[in-house]
């Protein structure tokens, strides 16, 4: 898969320059030992800079050990992080090492630790204070030599005013916090981003997509992106497996980038004066809305449009329109 190199680091994509003071902290923490936090919204990266930051570090050649905290019930926590003693508990048949032991001598990343509870917070705090576990239903302290990352989507400086975290925990994981930009926020890395995103999925599909009309990129450009990279990169996915043509056009792209697309795009734009190609994009519009006002039943939205089902079916499949569930097969979700 080709993978370009931005900022110095790999796989961190942007020339912006809030991505490029991303770069510089990647490539100064991973020298050290401090524990990081990464903030930022959902879908923009935070894993990623994780897993940049080991790859950078002494222990890079270490286990990299990932824990999703928004999974793991209150009761699970412990026995997950820390492990367990054989009959320590209704179902523990075994002896299980925890996380942390499995980290040991490398790095721990806890991801979306916004979610965790008051009294996982407390056991973690004890952790990143002694260097040592209990395992459950165990009382010999275990030591461990375990670097801290941990990400979350909650700004957690607020969290702590509202009660809802720890505010010593807080400055114990915050010794390094690294903010991720939305993509809003960085908008100039769209083209780049589209560009490695293209050649990802060529790579993947076996397809031959050369690049995005200008229509396209507009409406990339123009739209808001609430899930960020990960949005983009879906959208590009999309985009590539249904397009036709080695050219990616606006109507390839997932309906909710595409109505903004149009709904930007006004008709009195002397720029074009391709009479087929807005026809054929107002035509595409229409069929759009009449479905989703009609909540994908064919039936009603062709009532809508005055036209016969079959009539429907067709222009469905002139202009590669997939219902929700075929996008969502079509994006692997």
């Amino acid at each position: 898969m080709p993978v370009s190199l931005e900022c110095e680091v790999s796989n961190i994509l942007g020339k912006n320059s809030k991505i490029r003071e991303v770069c510089r902290l990647i490539k100064m923490v991973g020298r050290t030992e401090s524990t990081v936090l990464v903030q930022g919204e959902s879908g923009t990266g935070k894993e990623l800079v994780s897993n940049a930051i080991h790859a950078s570090s002494r222990r890079n050649n270490k286990p990299f050990i990932k824990v999703n905290c928004a999974a793991l019930s209150e009761t699970l926590l412990e026995s997950e992080l820390f492990g367990h003693k054989k009959g320590a508990f209704t179902g523990a048949c075994e002896n299980r090492k925890g996380r942390f032991e499995l980290a040991d001598g490398g790095t721990i990343l806890l991801d979306e630790i916004g979610n965790m509870s008051f009294s996982g917070q407390a056991k973690l705090l004890r952790v990143l204070q002694e260097n040592e576990i209990v395992s459950v239903g165990m009382s010999i302290p275990i030591p461990v030599d375990v670097r801290v990352i941990a990400t979350t989507n909650v700004i957690l400086k607020k969290a702590v005013q509202q009660g809802a975290f720890r505010e010593d925990l807080f400055y114990r994981l915050g010794v390094i916090t690294i903010f991720l930009p939305a993509l809003r926020e960085r908008k100039d890395d769209i083209p780049l981003l589209v560009k490695n995103f293209i050649e990802f999925e060529n790579y993947e599909t076996k397809k031959g997509v050369r690049g995005i009309s200008n229509e396209a990129m507009d409406a990339l450009m123009n739209y808001e992106w609430p899930g960020n990279i990960r949005e983009l990169k879906n959208a590009i996915e999309h985009a590539v497996i249904i397009e036709n043509s080695d050219i990616i056009q606006l109507q390839s792209l997932p309906h909710q980038v595409f109505q903004h697309g149009w709904d930007n795009h006004t008709s009195d734009d002397l720029d074009d004066f391709n009479l087929k190609r807005r026809l054929r994009t107002y035509e595409r519009q229409l069929i759009l809305k009449a479905l989703n006002k009609a909540d994908w039943i064919k039936c009603r939205a062709a009532q809508l449009l005055g036209i016969d089902q079959r009539n429907l079916s067709y222009f469905i499949r002139k202009h590669h329109i997939l219902d929700p569930e075929e996008r969502r097969r079509a994006r692997g979700m």
